[in-house]
């Protein structure tokens, strides 16, 4: 599977979570990965709500989402996450702007909490690196 998130936005979320601590780019790589699962995930979930409400049209409100933050807020490019969220979907479904703004508030939020708890692992094994296997064990023990 090819990630369609490019690396450098997630190894900055990661960098504001780690503080003094390094950041591999197997780091990145590894939670990009994870958030475009995720990311799939979740649209194929706003998908059957749509079909549901007999639209072919992905809303913010299919993913669970109120009000939609102004884009100029988020660190993830939406282009990306647009490709994302037509992973696991039909290609007759459309995924609205607000959708693909709204997906990616979500999915930084994710990275987010992610990169938190690497940096605590890293930390706990005393490394000064947060590395592939943080984001690995995380999703071991959390998920």
């Amino acid at each position: 599977m090819s990630v369609e998130l490019p690396f450098a936005p997630v190894d900055t979320i990661i960098r504001r979570k780690a503080g003094d601590l390094r950041v591999s780019a197997d780091a990145a790589e590894e939670l990009a990965r994870r958030i475009q699962i995720h990311g799939a995930e979740l649209a194929v979930d706003a998908a059957k709500r749509a079909t549901k409400d007999g639209r072919k049209t992905l809303m913010a409100e299919d993913f669970g989402v109120q009000q939609v933050i102004d884009k100029d807020e988020l660190v993830l490019p939406v282009a990306p996450v647009d490709r994302i969220a037509r992973l696991d979907i039909d290609d007759d479904y459309r995924v609205s702007m607000d959708a693909r703004v709204a997906l990616a508030d979500i999915l930084e939020d994710y990275a987010n909490n992610v990169a938190a708890a690497a940096s605590i692992l890293a930390h706990h094994a005393d490394r000064r690196t947060v590395k592939a296997e943080d984001i690995e064990t995380y999703f071991r023990l959390f998920e």
